[in-house]
C-alpha cells in the first residue's frame, strides 16, 4: 500500500483532536470526511480505519513508540509509524517520518505482547477491574472487544421484509447476510456507507448491532399495550418495540435530553412509525403521571459502556473510575424510581452494554431485595458476551411485577 500524504495528514489531524482535544472520535471523522470532496470511498475508509486502530492501540503503541502524552504532531507521526510498521507498510521519505527506528517496532511489540494490559491496550485500572469482575473470562472477553465491530442492520418489517432488502443492497454490490436467531438482523459482508441509500432515506433499515436488537425482543412488546421506554436516548429501541407493536398501541419515550428525543421524532418519520410519544423528564412529575399506568417498561439504563469497546475505542481512555461508582448509583436510582411505573401484572426489562456483573446481576439481585423491588420476581436474564456472540456485551432482565388484583380475588374467595 501506497501512503498518500493528504490521508496521512488528515488522520494526523483526527487524532491530535481526539487525544489532545478529548473530541469524541466518531465525531471528528464525522467532519474530517467532508473536508476534501475529492476523497473516495477507499481514502475515506483508510482515514476512518486508520484513526480507529491508532485510538484503539494507544497504549500499546505509545509504549512501542516511547511517546507520553500530550502528544505533540510528532509523536502522533511516530503512533502511525507504529502503526504502518505492524501492517507490513512501507514508510515513504518524509521528513516527518525522519529517524523512526522500525527495526525495534517488531521486537517491542511482542515483548509488549506478553503483558495484557499492554497487548489489549487498556488502562491499568480498567485491567485490574475487569480481572476482579469476570476473573479468567476477562481475557477473553477484552481480547473480544477490541475486535473491529461489525455492520448489523436492524430490517423495518412495518416497510420491508429481510428478503426484500436484501436483493434490494445486493443491486448496490452491498452484500450481506442474516444471522440466526436473529429474525430481522443482516450483517454487513463487507464494510459499506449505507447510510447514502435509497432504502435508509425510505426507513428500511436501522443500523443497530444484534445484541441490542435482543432487548426488544425480551421486552416483547404487543399491539394496544402501553410501553415506556424510560431512557430512549435517540431511540434505536423504541423504534424496534413501536415495529414490534405493529404502530398500535402507545409507546411513551422518555429521556432527559431533548435534543435526543427530538432525533427520535425524525427518525420515526423516516420509519413510519406514528404510535411513539416522546416526554422529557424535566421534573419527577413526568414519572408520577405514569405511576402503576405501563404494561411494559423498559430501563436501557446508562452504564459504563465496557460492552461496546469495540465500536467506541476511545471510551478506554476517556471512562474514569470514579464514573463507575456515579452510573452504579444511577442505575439504583432509575431502578427504584422508574419500576413504579410497571402496573400490577406488568413487566419490567432492564439492560445495560456492560459486561460487568456490579452494573447487572448484581444490581438486580440488590433490586429484588430492596423495598422497591418486592413486588417483582426475575423471569430470566440474559448475558451476552462478545467471546462468545462476536456482537456487543449486552445485560438484559425481564422482572414480572405480582398481580395484586389477583391476590385481591383470592382473599375474597377466602
Amino acid at each position: 500500500m501506497k501512503l498518500h500524504r493528504n490521508l496521512v495528514f488528515a488522520t494526523i489531524d483526527s487524532l491530535d483532536l481526539i487525544f489532545n482535544e478529548n473530541k469524541q472520535a466518531d465525531k471528528v471523522l464525522k467532519n474530517t470526511l467532508k473536508r476534501d470532496k475529492r476523497w473516495g470511498a477507499r481514502d475515506r475508509g483508510f482515514i476512518a480505519e486508520t484513526t480507529y486502530d491508532i485510538v484503539r492501540w494507544k497504549r500499546l503503541y505509545a509504549e512501542i513508540a516511547e511517546v507520553r502524552e500530550p502528544f505533540g504532531r510528532p509523536n502522533l507521526f511516530r503512533l502511525f509509524t507504529v502503526w504502518a510498521t505492524l501492517k507490513g507498510i512501507a514508510i515513504p521519505e518524509w521528513k516527518q517520518f525522519e529517524d523512526t527506528p522500525t527495526r525495534r517496532i517488531k521486537g517491542r511489540f511482542d515483548e509488549l505482547s506478553k503483558i495484557r494490559k499492554y497487548r489489549e491496550s487498556i488502562p491499568d485500572w480498567m485491567d485490574e477491574l475487569g480481572e476482579k469482575e469476570l476473573g479468567k473470562k476477562w481475557d477473553k472477553e477484552i481480547g473480544a472487544l477490541n475486535q473491529l465491530a461489525d455492520v448489523v442492520l436492524r430490517v423495518n418489517i412495518l416497510k420491508t421484509t429481510v428478503e426484500k432488502l436484501q436483493n434490494e443492497l445486493s443491486d448496490l454490490d452491498i452484500e450481506t447476510e442474516t444471522i440466526k436467531g436473529y429474525p430481522v438482523a443482516l450483517k454487513l459482508k463487507e464494510r459499506a456507507n449505507v447510510f447514502t441509500t435509497d432504502a435508509f432515506k425510505n426507513g428500511f433499515f436501522e443500523v443497530q448491532d444484534a445484541s441490542s436488537q435482543k432487548v426488544a425482543e425480551i421486552l416483547d412488546a404487543k399491539p394496544g399495550m402501553r410501553v415506556v421506554d424510560a431512557c430512549a436516548g435517540a431511540g434505536g429501541k423504541s423504534l424496534h418495540i413501536a415495529t414490534m407493536m405493529d404502530n398500535k398501541g402507545q409507546l411513551i419515550a422518555m429521556d432527559i435530553y431533548d435534543s435526543k428525543l427530538n432525533e427520535l421524532k425524525r427518525r420515526a418519520k423516516r420509519n413510519g412509525i406514528f404510535n411513539i410519544e416522546t416526554r422529557a423528564i424535566d421534573s419527577t412529575k413526568v414519572i408520577k403521571k405514569l405511576i402503576e399506568k405501563a404494561d411494559k417498561v423498559l430501563i436501557d439504563a446508562p452504564c459504563s459502556g465496557l460492552g461496546v469497546l469495540k465500536r467506541n475505542p476511545d471510551a478506554k481512555w476517556k471512562l474514569q473510575p470514579e464514573f463507575l461508582d456515579k452510573i452504579r448509583a444511577t442505575q439504583k436510582d432509575l431502578l427504584d424510581s422508574y419500576s413504579r411505573m410497571v402496573k400490577p401484572g406488568g413487566q419490567l426489562v432492564y439492560a445495560t452494554c456492560s459486561i460487568l456483573p456490579s452494573e447487572n446481576e448484581l444490581q438486580i439481585k440488590a433490586f429484588l431485595k430492596r423495598e422497591e423491588g418486592k413486588d417483582f420476581t426475575l423471569v430470566n436474564e440474559e448475558k451476552i458476551l462478545p467471546s462468545k456472540s462476536g456482537f456487543d456485551g449486552f445485560y438484559i432482565s425481564l422482572l414480572q411485577k405480582k398481580n395484586e388484583e389477583k391476590k385481591t380475588k383470592i382473599k375474597d374467595q377466602k
